[in-house]
């Protein structure tokens, strides 16, 4: 009779990997994601049961055509993309193409984390979030929230915080 492998663990995110490796303490918090939403920071703030205001959903764009930037603002916002260039030195933002920016982080709109991406990005984090004991941001997947303090969100991920949100 042949014996059976216990089924292997699911791999951790690209995200939780590259928390584990910088030694970062963090908390996962999961939920489920309803497919007909298209407002995934809001969903999971519900879901968790957090101020939406903790909640900070990452947006890639691009300064003056060059790599693309990941912004991180509370979900309750709207990102200012003036103060984002400003912010980066530069003089012009656009929001970053879709399918550029899944590509360029590896990861689905609505699951973009700041962490893991395929490639370092610069990265800028409203000042807001500064006021938090902890953040929540996308673990790399829908459905899925990694919690930590804003100075490890910002040391970790070499960001500049500013305000940028309206």
């Amino acid at each position: 009779m042949a014996t059976r492998k216990p089924p292997r663990a699911a791999a951790p995110t690209p995200a939780f990997a590259a928390l584990q490796r910088a030694d970062v303490p963090h908390t996962t918090h999961t939920y489920t994601h309803d497919p007909r939403s298209d407002g995934y920071g809001v969903e999971a703030a519900a879901a968790l049961d957090v101020s939406p205001e903790r909640v900070l959903k990452t947006l890639m764009v691009q300064v003056d055509g060059a790599d693309p930037v990941a912004a991180l603002v509370p979900v309750t916002t709207q990102l200012d993309l003036k103060a984002v260039a400003a912010a980066l030195g530069g003089k012009r933002a656009q929001m970053a193409d879709p399918q550029m920016a899944q590509r360029a982080t590896g990861y689905v709109l609505g699951g973009i984390s700041p962490f893991g991406q395929r490639q370092p990005h610069r990265t800028v984090v409203d000042s807001s979030a500064l006021s938090h004991a902890t953040v929540f941001v996308s673990g790399g997947r829908r459905g899925l929230e990694i919690e930590l303090s804003p100075q490890d969100l910002v040391s970790t991920t070499g960001a500049v915080a500013a305000s940028v949100s309206s």
